[in-house]
């Protein structure tokens, strides 16, 4: 599936081939830092395919389990676009979901580190819900 998208502020594009079913909720202490919420929903796609019009920010982010990852971000607005392994040769980019324009298309197959899950992330739909802010 071709997909597209852009940062916040618009700045920043880019255009990627996915699988849909290269999609996932992530859990860490880390991904809910860096995206400002409870999880982070990712779609994968490889490095052939992945192509980004304009210069994003990064920084080597290393986890808890020792794994360092490239972090990238909008210099301008700060959007998060994707993190990938350090070094050369070909890269899986692991690309933040809330920047594809195609985000309603692309439904999350599986969920990782559940242990740091917030409790309240198992059952959204127990909540009131409204159309647009109350």
């Amino acid at each position: 599936m071709r997909i597209d998208g852009s940062c916040h502020c618009g700045n920043i594009t880019f255009t990627a081939e996915v699988d849909p079913a290269d999609v996932f909720i992530c859990h860490c202490t880390d991904c809910q830092s860096l995206s400002g919420s409870a999880y982070r929903v990712v779609v994968l796609a490889p490095s052939e395919t992945f192509q980004m019009n304009g210069e994003p920010k990064s920084y080597i982010k290393t986890a808890e389990s020792g794994r360092a990852r490239i972090q990238t971000f909008c210099p301008d607005c700060g959007s998060p676009f994707y993190s990938c392994d350090p070094g050369e040769g070909p890269k899986v980019y692991g690309i933040r979901l809330g920047t594809v324009r195609q985000r309603d298309q692309l439904k999350p197959r599986s969920q990782y580190w559940c242990q740091s899950a917030q409790n309240w992330t198992t059952n959204l739909r127990e909540l009131p819900q409204f159309e647009s802010e109350a």
